[in-house]
């Protein structure tokens, strides 16, 4: 369906929206950015029983995730194009102050390798993300292991990124025939639209690299790894960081020694300062807060849930109950049938 022959484009306020009280999160410190702590994707088989209550609906793990962290990676836009009933669907099963972070489109990343990506880009943009309004938060372009860094070829991608979502709207009316009808080209309202690159290739340690998204106003994220650059680098006027797993990729937990050190960095970042750690531009000073996202990836051990859980309390954050958030997930919501 094409959005533009709706009569409005507002968003139905989910019921219930408010977050539970024992959910809403602490900020603390109000001179500071806002840090959402989250996970990577939430559909994963061995959460449930363990994470996920027994006996949870799978419809309902969302909003149960969502109920217990303020901020969620949607993976699936990686694999393929969703649509726009999906957006609208996560829309509906979280809080209205949550957030999601999509991930761009690995056709336009890993086979595309960022060449002749317009018409990509456009189906991306007009797959139905601009449906998720206000929780629509930063975009994440995550580079193959083997992409080194080509300055032209990277400037001329980020020029092609809108910048918020009365953008996106005209890029998105661009798409080609592979959505064959099954687009939103509509948004409630004008909204900035954040964007974030990881990388994992050692080319990329480039104190040009680093002028460059500084210029686009793009943010480095800040990846744990095994193997692949951790660089600090502040870039843009928020900070994202994904902590795959340093020790077993995907695979190995933070101990309360690491969970620790990720806190002060939060911190750091929040209050608009720049943790130590390695640098591959000039260490700047920045004025302000900033927004930080911190997601935890290292999903296959279910260690992410009970990690980001602890650097939670470690920041002041309320941590929900699981009888909270079974409650939020158990709540009938704009869009359920009986």
């Amino acid at each position: 369906m094409d959005a533009t022959s709706r009569p409005s484009t507002r968003h139905p306020r989910s019921r219930g929206a408010d977050r539970p009280r024992a959910a809403v999160a602490d900020r603390g410190d109000h001179t500071a950015g806002d840090i959402r702590i989250g996970i990577s994707g939430w559909t994963y088989t061995p959460w449930r029983g363990d994470f996920f209550p027994p006996g949870l609906k799978q419809r309902q793990e969302l909003g149960y995730a969502s109920a217990a962290f303020r901020a969620i990676e949607i993976n699936g836009t990686f694999y393929r194009l969703q649509r726009p009933a999906a957006f609208g669907a996560w829309f509906d099963a979280t809080p209205a102050d949550f957030m999601f972070t999509v991930k761009g489109p690995r056709f336009i990343t890993h086979i595309r390798r960022l060449r002749d990506v317009e018409a990509p880009l456009a189906n991306f943009l007009a797959s139905g993300l601009l449906r998720l309004g206000s929780k629509l938060g930063p975009l994440l372009w995550q580079f193959p292991p083997n992409f080194r860094f080509e300055p032209e070829r990277l400037r001329a991608f980020l020029s092609l990124l809108p910048r918020d979502t009365e953008q996106a709207v005209t890029l998105a009316r661009q798409h080609d025939g592979r959505l064959k009808g099954d687009v939103w080209l509509a948004t409630d309202q004008r909204r900035p639209l954040r964007h974030a690159i990881e990388i994992r290739h050692e080319s990329f340690r480039d104190p040009a690299f680093i002028e460059l998204l500084r210029e686009q106003n793009v943010a480095l994220v800040c990846a744990d790894t095994v193997h692949w650059p951790r660089l600090f680098d502040i870039t843009a006027g928020f900070a994202y960081c994904r902590l795959h797993g340093s020790r077993e990729l995907y695979r190995s937990g933070y101990n309360a020694a690491d969970l620790d050190l990720w806190a002060a960095r939060a911190r750091d970042w929040a209050a608009g300062k720049q943790p130590e750690g390695d640098h591959a531009g000039a260490v700047i000073s920045t004025a302000g807060p900033r927004d930080v996202f911190i997601f935890f990836d290292n999903t296959d051990k279910r260690h992410a849930p009970k990690n980001a859980r602890g650097l939670m309390r470690r920041l002041g954050q309320a941590v929900p109950s699981r009888r909270d958030a079974l409650a939020w997930a158990e709540a009938p919501k704009h869009g359920d049938t009986a």
